[in-house]
């Protein structure tokens, strides 16, 4: 029997904040019925903790350093094959409804068929510049501090959007004379922040005992050097939030995650009542997780936990309930769609990939963690990459800009002792940082990083004299739209969309 895959991905959410991996709070039915019934990877990371380069690596399998892919605005090139040209080969109709956040002309990477706009701009203007990252466009305080309820946004607009197009297409499948299997990827922007919900979601957590972080704010002296660039870059670095503040974000965090399950459990039902369910099989995962406050931070770009584990489910036909103890990242999920859709153990014949097939471990015995993780930042708030390894028990983190970082993330799961100075560890130390420079030339890396930067740089400030190209999925240069086009800071645009009688309820002071 040939597999459909659906593939559900969601913006920014942390594997703890599913009770799939031990929360205890947040209500998602839905996931729930696909955890108990599928497979659970309990260790699962993103390659990259920023959206649109998690995304790349994702669709690629491989490391954004190798594809060229750096940052927010960075191009993935159109020659290099994604999941979607390999599953096309095979033989799959392909759909993608929701957020990719490709970047240049290129809109389809392989996908046959868009259903959607994406939320966010296709061109440069997000590059990063490491020699004066000036004022940029980003995160700040606001988005904490204006949080709670929201009966309509943005946000809200596109994932309904997102659902409705997503179940019109299983429809029309169904109903179709095409009998080729499907791929359809449906992609969420939420719970990414702002940290707004409904006020049915969040009525639905009116009670609950939310906890505050499991690591409190910490003063600048306590931070690592890349986590005092991040909070600064946010305006957040010794920044005190009340903790009515954090406690209203994560509940409004917590309703958008609930929302999210009731889209989800539409998906599903319309696969039920067209019968698809009996041979579609059902990923879901996250692009990269969410701090939530945890150590004073929020949102991504560190190696931490909060920030890079990640959710990874797979249920369906032929896949019993079970845990994989095994790590799993998400570069692996091009070979692992590809070995289901052939079922058996895939490798790419084009080129090695950075990823390996996922499928070899379903149904069978847990073991031992073998793998070696790898992921990179190589985006704003760097002065150089850095690098991350996950082998065993250990975390290093590496960079010639930053001192070393190494954690027993078995024994210390909240990552506030760093070994990496402590000669017992230093054969440790030693081994992962020769594994750093095996596979990394950072000065290769740094050298093509710096001069993208330049060149992208150029090329939006030449846009701007006269018409600028707009190569967002059909759209025209100059057309209006609600979605995001870097025409004003983020924060500004995500709470300017917010429809007139419809503001947050509760508002920080």
């Amino acid at each position: 029997m040939t597999l459909n895959i659906l593939f559900i991905q969601v913006d920014q959410l942390c594997a703890h904040s599913l009770a799939a991996y031990g929360n205890r709070i947040v209500k998602t039915p839905n996931l729930d019925r696909l955890a108990e019934h599928g497979a659970v990877f309990e260790t699962a990371y993103c390659n990259f903790p920023l959206c649109a380069p998690s995304r790349f690596s994702m669709a690629t399998g491989q490391l954004c350093s190798t594809i060229g892919a750096f940052d927010n605005a960075a191009e993935m090139g159109a020659e290099i094959p994604t999941y979607a040209h390999y599953l096309r080969d095979l033989g799959y109709q392909t759909a993608l409804s929701g957020k990719m956040h490709f970047i240049g002309p290129d809109q389809y990477h392989g996908f046959e068929s868009r259903l959607t706009a994406d939320l966010y701009p296709a061109d440069f203007s997000w590059a990063p510049n490491w020699a004066a990252e000036g004022k940029r466009d980003t995160n700040d305080p606001q988005s904490v501090l204006v949080s709670g309820i929201c009966e309509r946004s943005v946000q809200i607009d596109f994932d309904e959007e997102v659902t409705f197009k997503a179940k019109k297409h299983l429809w029309d499948m169904a109903r179709s004379g095409d009998d080729r299997p499907f791929f359809l990827q449906v992609s969420y922007t939420h719970p990414h922040e702002p940290y707004l919900c409904r006020r049915e979601w969040w009525d639905l957590y009116e009670g609950a005992d939310i906890p505050l972080p499991r690591v409190p704010a910490m003063r600048a002296e306590q931070h690592d050097a890349h986590s005092i660039r991040i909070l600064r870059d946010f305006g957040m670095l010794d920044y005190a939030f009340k903790d009515e503040d954090i406690l209203r974000a994560r509940r409004a965090h917590f309703g958008a995650i609930s929302y999210l399950d009731a889209m989800i459990g539409e998906l599903l039902d319309v696969l039920a009542s067209t019968g698809a369910d009996q041979n579609t099989v059902i990923i879901f995962t996250a692009d990269h997780g969410e701090f939530l406050g945890e150590r004073g931070m929020w949102f991504k770009k560190h190696f931490f936990e909060p920030s890079l584990r990640i959710p990874l489910m797979v249920s369906g036909p032929g896949i019993g309930a079970q845990r994989v103890s095994e790590m799993a990242s998400l570069v692996d999920l091009l070979p692992t769609f590809c070995g289901l859709a052939t079922g058996d153990t895939w490798k790419s014949e084009i080129e090695p990939l950075a990823g390996e097939d996922l499928s070899a471990y379903l149904g069978q015995p847990s073991r031992q963690p073998e793998r070696t993780i790898r992921a990179e930042y190589l985006a704003e708030a760097a002065l150089a990459p850095i690098f991350m390894i996950r082998r065993g028990p250990y975390k290093y983190i590496a960079s010639s800009a930053d001192p070393a970082m190494l954690f027993n993330v078995e024994d210390d799961p909240d990552e506030l002792v760093n070994l990496a100075n402590d000669p017992t560890y230093s054969q440790t130390v030693a081994e992962l940082q020769a594994d750093v420079e095996t596979h990394w030339d950072e000065e290769d890396i740094t050298r093509r990083i710096l001069i993208s930067q330049k060149r992208r740089r150029f090329i939006h400030q030449a846009h701007k004299k006269g018409e600028p190209p707009r190569w967002n999925h059909d759209e025209e240069p100059g057309e209006k739209v609600i979605w995001y086009r870097g025409e004003q800071g983020y924060s500004e645009w995500a709470f300017d969309y917010l429809p007139e009688g419809a503001k947050p309820e509760a508002l920080g002071t």
